[in-house]
């Protein structure tokens, strides 16, 4: 009578636990490897979130006027250039409310605009004093567009203090600012000039960026008789707890007006 062969209960247990550490190792690689796809995967979004914030800043501040563009601590604040002409006339009396212009390519908006003319000496704080007379006129009430010249009628008598050597004038409009509060990157919008830069101003506001780590660093630097104007801006992004960081910087240059 032939017995059957079998395993040994030590032979079992053997199985069992070379069993188990295999199945440990399996769990410990996938759990190794999920995680990694998961830190790769934070790390393209948090690289792309950057690339888009700093594409839109590019975008608005290629648009600024130049001149009016300042910088306090972490807040940037600039004039929005909407459209540029030659004038004909200037505001003249008895109600120093109306310009005469070329007609105007792309026709600006109104009612929260206004006409920008400067000489050479003008200051960026020239543009915000809101003085009169000043390179700033009020705010332009309405635009004809049809006649020749074209006239643009402002909401009240305003003189300029100098003239272009190359008769242009520019509208721009509401300030714009883009300031870090906390781990926030703000943009304001829909508020007045004021002659002492707002940190932060108290328009209406949108966040831009979430998640910052440290300061947001804006620099301008002016325009020159070689090269434009130049902001130069860096901020920082955190994963969730601050682990890893992603650091974009960037360098736009603004068109010089004449």
């Amino acid at each position: 009578m032939h017995q059957r062969a079998g395993f040994t209960l030590i032979e079992l247990l053997m199985v069992i636990v070379l069993l188990g550490i295999v199945a440990t190792v399996s769990v410990r690689f996938v759990s190794l490897s999920t995680q990694g796809a998961l830190d790769v995967s934070a790390r393209q979004l948090r690289a792309f979130q950057g690339v888009v914030v700093s594409e839109q800043i590019t975008r608005e501040l290629r648009e600024a006027f130049a001149l009016s563009v300042r910088t306090s601590g972490d807040c940037i604040e600039w004039l929005p250039l909407e459209a540029g002409t030659n004038y004909v006339r200037l505001t003249r009396g008895p109600a120093f409310d109306q310009i005469d212009v070329a007609a105007f390519a792309n026709l600006p908006s109104v009612g929260t605009t206004r006409a920008v003319v400067y000489g050479y000496g003008t200051t960026t704080a020239d543009l915000y004093n809101g003085t009169n007379p000043g390179p700033v006129s009020p705010l332009i009430s309405s635009i004809d567009n049809t006649g020749s010249p074209a006239s643009i009628e402002l909401s009240s008598g305003h003189r300029f203090t100098s003239t272009s050597p190359a008769r242009r004038l520019f509208v721009v409009g509401q300030p714009v600012s883009l300031c870090r509060s906390g781990r926030f990157l703000y943009r304001y919008n829909d508020y007045s000039p004021s002659s002492t830069q707002p940190s932060p101003p108290t328009g209406d506001r949108e966040v831009l960026a979430a998640n910052l780590a440290g300061n947001v660093d804006f620099r301008y630097l002016p325009a020159t008789l070689q090269r434009a104007a130049v902001v130069q801006f860096a901020f920082t992004l955190t994963s969730e707890d601050g682990s890893e960081a992603t650091t974009v910087s960037q360098e736009v240059q603004i068109r010089n007006v004449p």
